[in-house]
């Protein structure tokens, strides 16, 4: 027997088709509670796939320190940018 059609609001989207994405992002909670919800949701899904596993590794460890090395670059590009072109004396 099929299975009902998942609703496009309950959809995750990976699944979400691309002429439905337009419908779908309208759908989504942009409150600042909605927000935070998804952020949350994110930090356990996160949490429970790298950190809390019984054979852990540096896997998310890592993961964790390249995002923050990247998230700190892109914050100090425009100073960066600056100090390119100065000459050494």
């Amino acid at each position: 027997m099929a299975q009902p059609p998942v609703p496009l609001k309950d959809m995750k989207l990976m699944d979400v088709k691309l002429g439905q994405l337009p419908t779908w992002l309208a759908m989504r909670d942009y409150t600042p509670g909605g927000i935070v919800g998804a952020l949350r949701r994110g930090y356990d899904r996160y949490y429970n796939k790298y950190i809390n596993v019984k054979k852990g590794g540096l896997g998310g460890i890592s993961m964790l320190l390249a995002g923050y090395v990247v998230i700190s670059y892109i914050w100090s590009y425009s100073h960066l940018k600056h100090d390119r072109h100065r000459k050494y004396h």
